[in-house]
C-alpha cells in the first residue's frame, strides 16, 4: 500500500483509457504492470438520422467523467490526490469516421464502427486494391461519402478514429498506433507503414474529383508499440482533468484500437497466438505465420499487432448486446414480485444455468441482431427468437441459446481460417464480459470453435489494462521486443485457466449452427417486413 502510495505521489504512476461501446475505462497500474486503481462511465451510441454515433459533447464528458472516477478511486484506496502521470495511453473502438477541417471542426457526426452504410464503397475497394476493405474502416467511410457526392468531403484537412481524435486532443498529435490505423487503410507489414501502392490506386480513383487533397496528407501518422507518441499539454492535462490538479508533461503511448489492447491484455502478439473479444461485440483474432491464401472479402479482415505483425481478424458487429436486455428484462420481473436481486448475481446465475441446457439448445434459435452484421450479409437487425412447438423451451435452454447465437456470426469467420487456410493455433485466450463467468465463458466459446480457449486471471480487466501495459512498455521497454517484454514483465507469473471443448458440446454447436445459418432466411425477412 505504502509503495503504490509512494508512486502516485512521486508522479510515476500509469494510466491506460479505453473509450469501449458501452463503458469508458480508466486503469492505473503499479511498478509490476498488475492494475490497483479504476473509473469508469456508462454511455451509449445514438441512432441519429440513420446513423449510430456518439457526439463531440459526449466523448469529452465521458473522458473527463472516467478520469475523475478513477481519481476519486486513488484517493478512497491510497489518500493521495493524483496529480502528475508518468505516461498514459488511449485506445478505442477501432475503426469509423472522424473527418475535421483546416481549423478543426468536426464537419459531420461521428460515425462508428457499427455503421453498415458503406456497402458499396467497400466492395468497390476491395476489388480495386484485391484486399479485404470491410465496411466498417475508415476509408470505406471516407470512399462512401465521396460516392454519396457529400459536401463536407472537399474540406477535409484530417481524418481519424476516435482514440486517435482523443489523443490529438490531448497532444497535439495526429498519430495513431499500426494497430489501430490498420483498421483505416491497408498497412504494408513490410514497411510498417500505409501501403503506398494502395494510396496511388485510391487517388487515382477519386482524381476526377480534383479535391485539394491526397490521401496521404489525411491520414494520421503511424507509429509502433513503444514509440514516441507526444506529451500531455497544459490544454490536455485541463480537458483531461477540469479541476486543473493534473499537470502536463505526461509521455503518451502511440493510441491503439480496442483490439491491439485486446491483444495485449491476452498475450497474443506472437505468431500463432490468438484471442477472442467478446462483449458488445465480438471478434476473433489469430498472428499469422504467412499472408491468406486470398482475400475473404467481408469475412476476414487483415489488421496488426500494435508492433506491426500481420494478423487474421473475424468480426462480429453483434454479441452480449441482446442478451443484456433479456437479463434487464429478468430483473423487471423479479422486482415485479418484490424479489431484489443483485444484477450481478441475476447475470451469473442465468450464465451458470446454461452449463444446464441441452447441448444443442433443445431447437431454440434467438437472432441477437440489434445492428447489421457484415460477416452474414444484412445490413440491418431485428433482434428475434423462434421456435417450434415442439422445442425444449426452457430457461436453460434460453440462456444457452443466447449465448449460442452470440456467437453464431463469429463461427462463419472462423471456419474460413480453420477449413480453408489451415492456420494453426498454440494458444487462443480470451476476454470480455462474455468471460466473466469463467466456467460458463471458455466451455460455450471452446465449442462455438472447437478448440481449445484459455483465460488469464486479468481477463477482466480488458482493454484499458492493455493500453496501460502499452503506456508502460514506452518508458519501460528497455529496447526488449513486445513479445518478449510482455512474457518477462508482464505474464510471468500469471494464472490461467484452459477448457478444452467436450466432443458432445461440439456436436451441439454444430447442430444449433447449422439451424442458426438456415435460419438467417427468417431474419432477412424481419428485416424486410418490420421498420
Amino acid at each position: 500500500m505504502d509503495a503504490i502510495k509512494n508512486l502516485i505521489e512521486s508522479g510515476n504512476a500509469i494510466v491506460g483509457i479505453e473509450f469501449g461501446s458501452t463503458r469508458i475505462k480508466a486503469v492505473l497500474i503499479d511498478e509490476t504492470n498488475a492494475p490497483v486503481a479504476q473509473g469508469s462511465h456508462t454511455w451509449e451510441n445514438s441512432l441519429v438520422d440513420g446513423i449510430w454515433t456518439y457526439s463531440q459533447e459526449e466523448i469529452i464528458a465521458g473522458l473527463q467523467s472516467a478520469y475523475s472516477d478513477l481519481k476519486s478511486d486513488v484517493q478512497k484506496k491510497f489518500g493521495v490526490a493524483l496529480k502528475k502521470i508518468r505516461a498514459l495511453g488511449i485506445s478505442a473502438m477501432m475503426h469509423g469516421y472522424l473527418a475535421f477541417d483546416k481549423n478543426g471542426t468536426l464537419l459531420v457526426p461521428f460515425r462508428t464502427w457499427r455503421n453498415t452504410i458503406t456497402g458499396e464503397a467497400s466492395e468497390k475497394l476491395s476489388s480495386l486494391f484485391c484486399y479485404p476493405i470491410p465496411e466498417r474502416w475508415s476509408i470505406s467511410h471516407l470512399y462512401q461519402a465521396i460516392l454519396n457526392n457529400e459536401s463536407h468531403v472537399k474540406d477535409i484537412s484530417f481524418f481519424t478514429t476516435l482514440a486517435g481524435f482523443i489523443h490529438w486532443k490531448l497532444t497535439g498529435q495526429k498519430v495513431l498506433g499500426i494497430g489501430d490505423a490498420s483498421g483505416m487503410f491497408p498497412i504494408d507489414t513490410a514497411t510498417k507503414n500505409y501501403n503506398k501502392n494502395f494510396i496511388e490506386k485510391f487517388d487515382n480513383l477519386v482524381a476526377d474529383k480534383k479535391f485539394a487533397w491526397k490521401l496521404e496528407d489525411l491520414l494520421p501518422k503511424v507509429l509502433l508499440a513503444g514509440e514516441d507518441a507526444g506529451t500531455l499539454t497544459a490544454d490536455g492535462a485541463k480537458l483531461l482533468d477540469p479541476t486543473g490538479e493534473l499537470e502536463a508533461g505526461a509521455k503518451l503511448a502511440p493510441p491503439e484500437g480496442d483490439a491491439g489492447t485486446g491483444m495485449i491484455a491476452t498475450n497474443s502478439v506472437a505468431k500463432r497466438t490468438g484471442n477472442v473479444s467478446a462483449g458488445t461485440s465480438v471478434f476473433a483474432m489469430v498472428v499469422l505465420e504467412k499472408d491468406l491464401s486470398k482475400a475473404y472479402n467481408g469475412l476476414i479482415d487483415l489488421v496488426t499487432t500494435p508492433d506491426g505483425a500481420l494478423v487474421a481478424m473475424a468480426h462480429a458487429n453483434n454479441c452480449m448486446g441482446e442478451f443484456d436486455h433479456w437479463v434487464n428484462l429478468f430483473d423487471e420481473v423479479l422486482k415485479a414480485t418484490g424479489c431484489n436481486v443483485d444484477k450481478g448475481t441475476l447475470y451469473g446465475t442465468l450464465l451458470k444455468a446454461a452449463l444446464e441446457g441441452d447441448k444443442d439448445c433443445g431447437g431454440l434459435l434467438p437472432f441477437n441482431y440489434l445492428s447489421g452484421e457484415s460477416i452474414t450479409g444484412l445490413t440491418e437487425g431485428r433482434p428475434l427468437f423462434v421456435r417450434t412447438q415442439h422445442a425444449n423451451f426452457t430457461m436453460p435452454n434460453f440462456i444457452r441459446a443466447q449465448l449460442f447465437t452470440a456467437l453464431g456470426a463469429l463461427r462463419t469467420g472462423m471456419d474460413i481460417l480453420f477449413d480453408k487456410e489451415n492456420v494453426k493455433i498454440d494458444s487462443l485466450t480470451g476476454h470480455g464480459g462474455f468471460f466473466k463467468t469463467a466456467e460458463t465463458g471458455l466451455t460455450v466459446m471452446s465449442a462455438a470453435l472447437h478448440t481449445p480457449v484459455s483465460a488469464l486471471e486479468t481477463a477482466g480487466e480488458g482493454g484499458p489494462w492493455g493500453m496501460a501495459v502499452l503506456a508502460s512498455y514506452l518508458v519501460n521497454g528497455g529496447g526488449k521486443t513486445l513479445d518478449a517484454w510482455l512474457a518477462e514483465k508482464v505474464f510471468a507469473t500469471s494464472k490461467k485457466t484452459t477448457v478444452s471443448p467436450k466432443q458432445d458440446d461440439i456436436e451441439g454447436f454444430n447442430k444449433f449452427f447449422a439451424r442458426y445459418t438456415k435460419g438467417l432466411a427468417i431474419e432477412k425477412a424481419a428485416i424486410e417486413s418490420i421498420e
